[in-house]
């Protein structure tokens, strides 16, 4: 509680507090733009936080995060568009409440239930992070390594994509991660004999290009669309009727602990969590039919549990350094670029940074209740900005933003062809999060994987003889192979049913008639 009042302490100072403000405001608006995603918005202000504070500039990232997933369901229930992939689910029921006269009610529920959600995830990372933390300091260069592996092979399962295109964006992610000096023997890597290289490939760039870049091109090949009817909702119209708010306490309470359990998986967390929700509630539900046609819990639950998942995800970020979503390896490379060594020794090392990002939640959670009731209007018309407009103003922050990183033409170039990549990628149902987490992750994964060797003389088995990480291994084996077991086995009662001896035909002489 000491750290927790510390943190607030930080967090009510003038420069936080606006920022606080400003990253909330800024990440329900990026909720309610289809496309941009908290990623892109992150990414796009990395180069601008520089000068700032570390604290400052992390308390700003996490309201951008978390904020998306509010603004994320304004769109869904008033323009049947999901703002975020998250909210994909809330389309289901909240936009048949919208066309019934309730869509009032159903933004006010989604609020209600994120707010709840929120807050019971919050008071569950308070306690939890630095017990984690602290057990986390008993960690060694193989428990690192095995947590780094398993995070990208949980990642690879639940990426939405086939395991062959998630293991090669992880493998592209790590061999990016590779160019630039070698930190043990000072010899260039992958440079090709470029003397700009040899720093390494700055991770702004290629995050501006995979997310700010590709989505540019992806909008300029799109024809242009008719405008999608908004369904207008006035302020008295806000309060849910007694029956709706009875019917959605349970699916809010539940989809907060599911949601934050949800988070410290590795993977798009806020996805998952939010149809785990809604099959939990239909499951429960006395009136299942009603699912699909307005149902107060289909907004409450999956609501909840993506808010909630967006908090559990600080959990192993915070504790272990180790992003398990792509948003939070956004705050991981802006922690690095600030100075701060995220991991175990966060909590005793920046303090300020620990509980500020903490303590700037709990606010925010206030702040982002005020900014989505009120401001619905505002925001809806937001959503009618021509992409024409939009778009240019992005692609020239990329170009800003990539050049300021390190004043080199050669990052402009990197942002480009990574903008190109990105591109070609989302034609090819590619997901780019694996590649952005192995970025990330990469120079970790090497360094304790030579430091684990060299410990051991060479001795691969020192990540047997660990216990820890001796079970994350097993625990990543079996990930990879349920899938194919699963397989094999519904294929052995089909090759059953083949193999059964067919009855002979010739002793019945209707059968060659039919």
């Amino acid at each position: 509680m000491e750290g927790l009042l510390q943190g607030f302490v930080v967090v009510l100072t003038p420069l936080n507090f606006v920022f606080a403000l400003l990253g909330a405001f800024l990440g329900t608006l990026v909720g309610v733009l289809p496309g941009i995603g908290p990623i892109g918005a992150m990414a796009l202000l990395l180069s601008a936080t520089y000068t700032l504070p570390p604290s400052t500039a992390l308390i700003m990232f996490a309201g951008i995060y978390y904020g998306s997933m509010y603004g994320g369901s304004t769109t869904s229930i008033l323009v049947n568009i999901p703002g975020e992939p998250s909210s994909v689910v809330t389309c289901l029921d909240g936009n048949q409440m919208a066309r019934k006269g309730r869509g009032g009610s159903a933004l006010f529920i989604a609020a209600i239930g994120s707010f709840i959600a929120g807050t019971i995830a919050l008071l569950l990372l308070t306690f939890l992070a630095p017990l984690l933390a602290e057990a986390a300091l008993k960690f060694g260069p193989p428990e690192f390594f095995a947590i780094a592996v398993f995070g990208l092979i949980v990642l690879s399962q639940l990426s939405g994509q086939g395991l062959l295109k998630s293991f090669l964006m992880i493998g592209l992610g790590i061999l990016l991660s590779t160019i630039g000096l070698d930190v043990i023997t000072g010899r260039p890597r992958l440079t090709f004999g470029t003397i700009s290289l040899q720093q390494g490939i700055d991770f702004v760039p290629i995050a501006m290009g995979l997310f700010g870049v590709a989505e540019v091109l992806q909008v300029a090949e799109e024809k242009v669309k008719g405008k999608k009817q908004v369904v207008r909702v006035r302020l008295r119209e806000l309060l849910p009727n007694r029956l709706e708010a009875r019917r959605s306490a349970g699916p809010v309470i539940r989809g907060s602990f599911l949601g934050f359990l949800t988070g410290l998986i590795p993977g798009p967390a806020a996805v998952i969590s939010t149809f785990l929700s809604y099959t939990l509630e239909r499951k429960l539900s006395r009136n299942p039919k009603e699912f699909g046609q307005g149902a107060p819990e289909g907004v409450a639950g999956p609501e909840s549990a993506n808010n909630a998942s967006a908090v559990g995800a600080f959990v192993p970020l915070l504790s272990l350094g180790i992003p398990f979503a792509p948003p939070t390896a956004l705050l991981l490379s802006a922690m690095m670029i600030h100075g701060v060594t995220p991991g175990p020794l966060l909590i005793q090392q920046r303090p300020d940074v620990f509980w500020g990002v903490i303590a700037s939640m709990y606010i925010g959670n206030f702040m982002l209740l005020a900014l989505n009731l009120p401001l619905v209007g505002l925001f809806i018309n937001v959503l009618r900005t021509p992409k024409n407009l939009l778009m240019p103003c992005i692609l020239l922050l990329c170009i800003v933003g990539g050049f300021a990183v390190n004043n080199s033409v050669v990052d402009l170039w990197i942002m480009l062809l990574a903008g190109i990549l990105g591109f070609v990628l989302k034609k090819l149902n590619f997901s780019v999060a694996p590649l952005v987490l192995a970025l990330v992750i990469g120079p970790m994964l090497e360094d304790s994987l030579r430091q684990s060797l060299m410990l051991s003389q060479g001795d691969m088995s020192v990540f047997y003889t660990h216990p820890l990480s001796r079970y994350l291994f097993l625990f990543a084996g079996v990930i990879v192979l349920t899938p194919a077991l699963l397989r094999v086995l519904k294929k052995k009662p089909a090759s059953g049913k083949r193999s059964a001896p067919r009855p002979d035909r010739r002793k019945d002489p209707g059968s060659a008639a039919g």
